[in-house]
Order: C-alpha cells, then structure tokens, then sequence
C-alpha cells in the first residue's frame, strides 16, 4: 500500500526539477538544432530547384538558338540551291561548304556554351552537396 508522507511530495518535486532541468538543457537545444537543420535543409532545397530551372532554361535556349542555326543553314542553303541554278557547279559546291561550316561553326559555338552551362551548374551543385553532408555529419567530407 502506499503512504503519503514526506518523501513522496519529495519524489514529486524531484521529477519536475529534473522535467525542467531536461527541457531547458536537452529538449530546447535538440529542437532548437533540427529546427536550424530543417530550414537549412529548405534553403538548399531551394537553392537546388533554383539551379535546376537556371539549367532548364539554358538548355531551352540552347535548343532554340540550335533550332535558329539549323534554319538559318536551311536559309542559305536553299539561297545556294537558287543561286547554284544561275551558276556554275563550282560556285554551288563553294557556297555549300560556306554554308556548313557557318553551321558548324554556330553548333560548335552552341555546345561550348551548353558544356559551360553544365560544367557551372554541376560544380555549385557538387558544393551544395558538399556542403550539406558537412554541416549534416558535423565534419568535413
């Protein structure tokens, strides 16, 4: 059976010392580090979503500026057929290789350009990553 005397308000006002003591040196602290993580968590997210649109997007310009290449080459193209029928046989054959090495050109130009998108971008991401599996292990990777 168990009796009410001193030592039982003794136990009672001991648990709540030490509920009040393990809320302000445990609990708050450990919140406090995995609420600073989640919003960390979110920025990078953000940022990662941020750099996957940058990415898209380049690689929508890079398509369209290819689409303009290839129909600027079909332009001079078709102005050689015309003017290769006014012409020599030579003077098509000259204007044809004009016109592919403006076109390869303009690829060539367009792919450096898309490889230095994708070299900038996988690089700031490589650090991101980086950077979150530090501050989540607490040490450098």
């Amino acid at each position: 059976m168990i009796t009410i005397d001193i030592t039982f308000i003794i136990q009672i006002i001991n648990i709540l010392i030490l509920i009040i003591v393990m809320n302000t040196v445990l609990y708050k602290p450990v919140r406090a580090a995995l609420a600073k993580r989640k919003e960390k968590l979110a920025e990078l997210a953000t940022a990662i979503e941020t750099f996957k649109k940058n990415a898209e997007l380049r690689k929508e310009e890079i398509n369209r500026k290819l689409n303009e290449a290839r129909s600027k080459a079909k332009e001079e193209i078709d102005k050689a057929k015309d003017a290769a029928q006014t012409s020599t046989a030579e003077s098509l054959a000259q204007v044809r290789q004009e016109a592919m090495t403006s076109k390869t050109d303009q690829l060539n130009e367009i792919q450096k350009q898309f490889a230095a998108a994708q070299k900038q971008l996988s690089s700031q991401i490589d650090s991101f990553a980086s950077e979150m599996a530090a501050k989540i292990l607490g040490r450098s990777v």
